[in-house]
């Protein structure tokens, strides 16, 4: 299936995309920082929690870079698996900060990220259900004789 252009791609799936390049990356790259906002106390971070970040990290890049290779019916899976993903991110972040396991501003932080990135699959998955308008389209509509 042939890779739809940027353009005809939902904008929430392309921001969606590049949050999980940029946080994945992090994840990725800098595990350490990271662990520092949920961990700030332990020194050094947990090697387990390094291993954790490094392998959601590589993880979360291959599932934005996803969002901009895929497209048609496979695009739209992708997108219905981010709203799974991304709401169980928003309940986990947000269980960790009524239960004091996080620091408050990294529970509301973290909870805030996991729900924008839920509301951009949500919307970018509505986006690919719902057929564009195109000016032809919306031509024949004021055309009586179209």
């Amino acid at each position: 299936m042939a890779t739809p252009p940027p353009a005809d791609r939902p904008v929430p799936a392309r921001l969606l995309a590049g949050i999980r390049l940029v946080n994945g990356a992090a994840g990725l790259l800098t595990p350490e920082l990271l662990i520092r906002r949920f961990d700030p106390g332990r020194e050094p971070p947990s090697a387990a929690a390094v291993y954790a970040f490094r392998l959601f990290g590589i993880r979360t890049v291959l599932l934005g870079l996803d969002l901009l290779g895929h497209g048609g019916d496979r695009l739209r899976a992708d997108l219905l698996e981010g709203i799974l993903i991304h709401g169980s991110d928003t309940v986990t972040a947000a269980t960790l900060g009524v239960r004091g396991q996080v620091p408050p501003r990294t529970a509301v932080l973290t909870t805030l990220v996991s729900a924008v990135n839920t509301a951009l699959a949500v919307t970018a998955a509505v986006a690919l259900r719902t057929p564009p308008r195109t000016s032809a389209k919306r031509d024949r509509s004021r055309c009586g004789r179209c």
